[in-house]
Parts: structure tokens; sequence; C-alpha cells
């Protein structure tokens, strides 16, 4: 599980390193570059509530196998790609299957580990693997880019899923499909299905489209108007439907709730910094690709530490609300650190609040996998895995989007030269990711009640603590 949850996230970074090798072998545009990046988190991010039920529905192992053979292949279409318009399309594979196995990975996670101590390590491994796998995808990127070809940051998908594919048909037990109680099988809810899909895909979409076309052009305006109305029919849909895509208990639950919050706040905070800590580092500091992979190691190394002492040790002392809102509390302080970065500034300069960051993200991704599934029905985990990933996408979209155009807007607007420009753009995007932040640990504290945070501590998978 670990593995392919490593897999699905180091994904979303690895490309990225690799684009301007691809853009120069296969000579596509600047214009059409984002869509490498946007195929992936639109298929991914729209699809995984879908996926999530799919799982739940008829079995978690089936559409974990699934997932991982069909993003080895896509991954294979994407490295021999010839042309611009099919590694797009593989892309999107990738996007599609890693939303069939991404919320299977940790509903099988949550039904296979049902004691609090071996939980705890569980979830700790596994949230220490998710949270560095973007740092570690850069690493790698810069690595294969750099010593092989922009092709190996696809074909190395292969040495990832087909092991772990071969591994999850020896040893999960297969469960097929929900429980039922004797009564009849719950079928797909397919208005859910169209609305909700509809829906996310318009918000990621509408987020990718502001960044590239301008937040007043015709289509990012239509989208971002048609998304949450999209998600509004959907919410109107689950209320009266027999069997809901997204039973609305599961988000309602203030733990959960503030799980699922923390995690779309991770993901504003985490995609914003690497993507410009990766410029400052190559534009600034004259970093190559390998050696800008190499800068994010010790965010790497604290999510891993944290992340199993978190698992471990941390979060059956204080529970899930002291440790999400402290969390974000000291990813706040790391991104205002980095506010302060100026034309003098080397890489120590940024090193505390990559540690900083680091310490956030390790308590962050552990619990909210931790407590985003439980109480829930052993029915319903697939869903409620999906959830934790899909708030992650469109915190990330969001990030990216908003950060990008202050970026924009900062560089535009200073009088001095490109240089003190682009520096004066690095801090304004520091600083306003310190301020998202913080606003978050005000939202976490008021969300995340601590009377049912204690009856939600203890509870075993599948007690459905609603």
């Amino acid at each position: 599980m670990g593995v392919a949850q490593l897999m699905v996230v180091l994904d979303a970074t690895i490309v990225n390193i690799a684009l301007p090798s691809a853009q120069a072998g296969l000579r596509f545009s600047d214009d059409n570059r984002q869509w490498i990046v946007t195929a992936y988190a639109l298929a991914f991010g729209s699809l995984l509530l879908v996926g999530g039920r799919l799982g739940d529905l008829f079995g978690r192992r089936r559409m974990f196998v699934t997932g991982l053979l069909g993003f080895a292949a896509a991954s294979a279409v994407g490295g021999a790609a010839g042309g611009f318009t099919l590694l797009v399309a593989a892309r999107a594979g990738q996007g599609l299957f890693a939303a069939l196995l991404a919320p299977a990975a940790l509903a099988i996670l949550s039904t296979t580990f049902t004691d609090p101590a071996e939980r705890g390590k569980a979830f700790g491994i596994f949230g220490a693997l998710a949270g560095s796998g973007a740092g570690i995808g850069l690493l790698l990127g810069g690595a294969l880019t750099e010593w092989l070809s922009w092709r190996w940051c696809m074909y190395v998908n292969l040495l990832f899923a087909l092991p772990a594919a071969v591994l999850a048909i020896v040893a999960v037990r297969a469960r097929a499909g929900r429980d039922t109680g004797g009564s009849p099988r719950p079928t797909l809810d397919l208005p859910g299905v169209v609305t909700g899909t509809l829906g996310l895909f318009a918000v990621v979409f509408g987020f990718s489209s502001a960044e590239t076309r301008g937040w007043d052009s015709a289509v990012t305006v239509g989208v971002l108007a048609a998304g949450p109305i999209l998600l509004a029919v959907f919410v109107l849909i689950e209320k009266r439907v027999k069997d809901p895509l997204l039973p609305l208990h599961i988000v309602w639950h203030a733990t959960r709730g503030g799980a699922y919050f923390s995690s779309a706040a991770l993901g504003i905070a985490m995609f914003g910094v690497m993507l410009f800590l990766t410029f400052f580092f190559q534009q600034n500091l004259d970093y190559s690709p390998l050696r800008a992979g190499v800068a994010f190691m010790p965010l790497n190394i604290t999510i891993l530490v944290v992340s199993a002492v978190a698992g471990r040790t941390l979060l059956p002392a204080f529970g899930p609300r002291n440790l999400i809102v402290g969390g974000l509390a000291l990813g706040a302080a790391g991104m205002a650190s980095l506010a302060l970065i100026d034309a003098e500034s080397g890489y120590l300069s940024v090193l505390p609040g990559l540690v900083l960051v680091g310490v956030c993200a390790g308590l962050l991704y552990t619990t909210t996998f931790a407590t985003g599934t439980l109480g829930v029905s052993w029915g319903d985990l697939g869903v409620a895995s999906a959830m934790l990933n899909t708030a992650s996408q469109v915190g990330g979209s969001i990030g990216i989007a908003v950060l990008s155009t202050v970026f924009a807007d900062a560089v535009a607007g200073h009088l001095g030269a490109p240089a003190e420009a682009g520096m004066h753009g690095y801090r304004v995007v520091f600083a306003w990711a310190a301020a998202l932040t913080a606003i978050s640990v005000v939202i976490a504290f008021v969300v995340m009640r601590s009377t049912e945070e204690q009856t939600a501590r203890q509870a075993p998978v599948g007690a459905g603590v609603h």
C-alpha cells in the first residue's frame, strides 16, 4: 500500500522536472506544456470519489490491482510516446487509474490494521511515504532526466506498480464487495457520479485555467461558476438518493471533516512552497535539476521522522485536533520565515523554513490519513479515503493557481530590476502562503470539536461513528 501511494504522489512532481527535456524532444509549445501536468490532475481529482465507491462495491483489492496494472500500462505508453497528444492521453490514463488505486490503498490499510498500536505505526509509515513522495519525485526526476532521459520519469513507474500488484495479489486478503447484511447489493449512484465528477472537474480545471488564461478569462469564470453549482446539485442528490456516492454523514462528522479540510489546507501550502522553492533553487541559486531535488532532502527526512513519531506516539497521546492545529501553526511559521529571503540569501536561509514545513506535513499526513477514515462503516471506507485524496488534490490546484497569480502580480507591480522583482515575488508568495495557513489554523481549531474527537480517537475501524 505504501509503495502504491508513494508512486501516486511522486508522479505529480517527477514529470515537472522532466518537462523542459520532454518539450525539447517532442517539440510542443509553451502554451501546451501545462497540459502534461493538468491532464493527470484533472483525471485524478475528478474521478477519485467514483474510484473510491467502485472499491466499496466491487472489492478493494480488485480495484487496487486494476489501478496498479493500468497505471503501469499508461506509464509505458507515456514513456514511448512519439508526440504531444499521446503523452497527454497517457498522463490522463495515469490519473484515471490512480483514482482507482489511491482510495483502495487507504481503505485496505484501514481494514487491515484495527489495533490502535498497530494502526498508529501503519499510518505513520503510510503518511511518511505519502508526505515525502513529492520531494522524492523532484529528486528522482532530476536524476533520471540528467543521467538517462525524460522518458524514464514515466518508465520508472513500472518498477513501483508491477511488484506492488504482485504483492497485493499474494498478501492482501480479498473481500468481495461491500457488506450488505443480506440486503440487495447497493447500486452505483449515477446522478451523483455525473454531478460530482463534473463538479470536481470544473473546480480543478477552473483553477488550472486561471493559472494559464487569467482569472478574467471567460473559460475560467464559466467553469469556476459551474463547479460550485454542480457540487451543490450533487449534495442535494446525495441527501435524497437511496445509495449515495458520498454518504454526507462522512463529511459532517467534525473530526473527519476537519481532517478533510486540513488535507486541502496542506495541499495549498505544500504544492505552492515546493513549486516556488524549485524556481528559487534553479533560477536564483543556479542549481541543476538534480541538485534542486537534493536540496529538498531535509524536508523529506523531516517528514519521514515526524510521521513515524506522530503515528506511533503523538496521535494516541494528543489526539487529531491538537496535532493538526499545532502542525498547521508550525507550517505557517515556516512559510513566514521563507518570506524573509532576499537577494543575498543562500540555501541556509531557507533551511529552517523547509524543516518547519516538513514537521507540519509529517504531523498532518499521518493524522489526516488515520482520522479521515476512523469510525466509518466498512462499506464506506473507500469513498471516505477518496475524500482525503480529493481534498488534497483540489487544495493543491487552488494553491498553485492562487499563488501563481499572486507571484505574477507582485513581479509585474515591482519597479526594480527583473532579479529584484522576482525576489519580491517570492517574498509575497510565501507571505500569502503563511497567511492562508494561519487562517486554516483557526478554522481547524473551530471545526474539530474536542468532545467528538475523544470519541473518534478510541473508536475501532468500522464502529460506525457517524
